[in-house]
């Protein structure tokens, strides 16, 4: 009895003791044209509260490029192309380049509710998972991004397809 009662103990001890553990959200599928990728979907919220999805992909092997797309209710985000979109870390400002237009598909949307960025300036500066806060002026005032995700976006970059 007594031996059952101290390996609980030790049990409670490590699930209070050892730091949570933050589940990637990474899958793969094929896009709308067929191409195999992977991606990390996230919803957010900004400091107003209002809800966001952050999806990060890459289409085809290790190396092609990483985009970000923002996506909101649409008649929430209506933007005029392009927008830069601004990344803080502490100190340090990145100003991610709006692709929106380069994507057929959200190009002739006329619901204006997605917004995409070039990822890969910031992922390949960045040497850790550290929280980001994104600027979209005139739309997102502030919205945090958790270190975890910045992780999953930094694992797409070599993440090979199966």
């Amino acid at each position: 009895m007594r031996r059952l009662i101290c390996s609980l103990l030790a049990a409670l001890a490590l699930l209070v003791l050892t730091p949570g553990i933050a589940w990637a959200q990474v899958h793969q599928h094929e896009s709308e044209s067929g191409v195999a990728m992977v991606r990390s979907l996230e919803s957010l919220r900004d400091l107003d509260y209002d809800s966001w999805q952050a999806v990060a992909y890459r289409e085809g092997k290790p190396g092609e490029p990483v985009v970000l797309r923002i996506v909101g209710y649409p008649g929430k985000l209506r933007l005029d192309h392009p927008v830069g979109l601004q990344v803080l870390a502490g100190r340090r400002t990145w100003l991610l380049d709006d692709i929106t237009l380069d994507n057929p598909v959200l190009a002739g949307d006329g619901r204006d509710a997605a917004v995409e960025f070039a990822l890969d300036p910031l992922l390949n500066d960045l040497t850790n998972n550290r929280p980001l806060r994104l600027v979209l002026p005139g739309v997102i005032t502030e919205l945090p991004v958790p270190p975890y995700v910045v992780g999953e976006w930094r694992s797409l970059q070599d993440l090979p397809l199966s």
